[in-house]
């Protein structure tokens, strides 16, 4: 790349910085690699002369931003009243603007086809979509669990992983199973009467991928053989074309609300495939392994359907190996979620998704591991409904319900006294406040142990 693309190319970048950012959060952010920060900062101070981009601060504070015109509006970062009642993930202005773009009709924004350049710019632990503190941060909250065989803490913790991560992916997918039913499902294989087959289909189908990845350890990685078995296990029953299961689509396929055309010759499909699992295979770091995975794979869709399950479950693939705390997905709004994708799939920009990804992990670890204190404020949803989430778990305990009460109970509850678009999120916070529920902490909630106990036999 010659300097004046190099020139070009940081200025397209700074758009996403309006605040600001150093050279070391500009070289790490770039969609093609510059190895060395020097060179980053030679580059800069040439823009800063011919007065393309301000400097302010001197040394480790010096931050570089474009120059700002006059009566141009400033990019809002308030959160749009959708996301008022879910968990609110902290954005940078980079995702911020990358939101703003998506947000536009889709008649105003240019269609786009598969970039290959996009992977190619890609050198393994050389190039990082995940900054070195970021990189340090998961592992210090999700740090390793002892010298033991690959596959150890899964196994200890697989119960909760299996109903959480199968319910969160599903639930991504537009599914509209509760954790409760999930759970009943998945335990009883009671199906919710009245519901699409097809999601219960859905469900049990990740609880046999996620049995798949824990159960063989030994057997599975970052390789074709994992991912298309993998596929074929996720997608079992739920595609038109049976023969699709766990093979490379022969198809062009489109993407809803979305002006991103994937790549459709079957040869190109086959050799990008390869070379994406050729690449994560060298990464080094299993959080940097994890999230390529999660954004090259979706972006290629080299399935005609159940691309991003896919790699929700192979980003997990690193973390089992490792003995690191899984990806769950837990709490993770779905909008801001596929927006993240979006960002990839139509600008090419991971920096959305990226924060997503790290949110992710963070709630994740609430569930997994002991780190609870390090991971920030308590949640505000939480805290505005603690009384009536304290009231309807002491209903279905002391009315001994078992699961299918429970649900409704917990519905109606919903419906009565919270807002109906923060009703899903209490919902899900009840159901897992009474799946949480157990002999250590029954007595926050003001209940008797006599009627723990009864309600803990009925229940089980």
């Amino acid at each position: 790349m010659s300097k004046q693309h190099e020139y070009d190319a940081i200025l397209k970048n700074m758009a996403y910085f309006p605040e600001g950012a150093s050279p070391e959060e500009i070289r790490v952010s770039m969609q093609w690699p510059i190895s060395h920060l020097r060179t980053m900062q030679r580059r800069l101070a040439t823009l800063v002369q011919e007065n393309r981009l301000l400097v302010e601060g001197v040394s480790r504070t010096r931050r570089y931003r474009l120059p700002q015109p006059k009566n141009v509006p400033v990019v809002p970062t308030a959160i749009p009243v959708e996301m008022e009642n879910q968990l609110r993930i902290p954005l940078s202005a980079a995702a911020e603007i990358i939101r703003e773009k998506l947000q536009q009709p889709m008649h105003l924004r240019l269609p786009v086809g598969y970039n290959r350049e996009f992977i190619d710019q890609y050198h393994p632990n050389n190039t990082y979509y995940l900054p070195e503190f970021t990189r340090t941060h998961l592992s210090k909250i999700g740090g390793s669990h002892g010298d033991l065989p690959a596959g150890t803490y899964a196994k200890q913790i697989f119960n909760r992983l299996l109903i959480d991560l199968s319910w969160n992916s599903s639930r991504l997918e537009g599914n509209t199973y509760s954790l409760l039913e999930t759970e009943r499902l998945l335990k009883l294989s009671e199906v919710v009467e009245g519901k699409d087959l097809k999601e219960a289909q859905m469900i049990l189908n990740h609880k046999e991928a996620i049995e798949f990845l824990v159960d063989s350890t030994s057997n599975i990685g970052i390789n074709r053989r994992t991912i298309l078995n993998l596929h074929a296990i996720l997608s079992y029953d739920l595609l038109g074309d049976a023969g699709a299961c766990g093979r490379l689509r022969l198809i062009p396929v489109r993407i809803a609300k979305s002006v991103y055309n994937p790549p459709g010759v079957p040869q190109l499909i086959d050799e990008c495939f390869q070379h994406i699992i050729d690449l994560a295979s060298k990464i080094r770091d299993p959080f940097e392994q994890a999230f390529f995975l999660m954004v090259q794979l979706p972006y290629l869709q080299p399935f005609e359907d159940v691309n991003k399950r896919v790699s929700r479950l192979v980003a997990n693939i690193p973390l089992i190996l490792h003995n690191l705390s899984p990806l769950s997905f837990v709490d993770v709004p779905v909008q801001i979620y596929v927006q993240g994708l979006m960002g990839v799939y139509e600008l090419n920009r991971i920096e959305l998704l990226r924060e997503v990804f790290v949110w992710a992990y963070e709630r994740s670890c609430l569930h997994y591991s002991a780190k609870r204190k390090e991971l920030g404020e308590p949640d505000p949803f939480r805290m505005r409904y603690r009384e009536l989430i304290r009231e309807t778990v002491i209903g279905i305990v002391r009315n001994q319900m078992d699961r299918t009460a429970a649900v409704e109970f917990i519905k109606q509850s919903a419906r009565e006294s919270v807002p109906s678009e923060a009703q899903a999120r209490f919902v899900e916070v009840v159901e897992t406040e009474i799946m949480s529920l157990h002999e250590g902490n029954f007595a926050r909630y003001r209940l008797q142990h006599q009627e723990y106990i009864a309600w803990r036999s009925l229940w089980q």
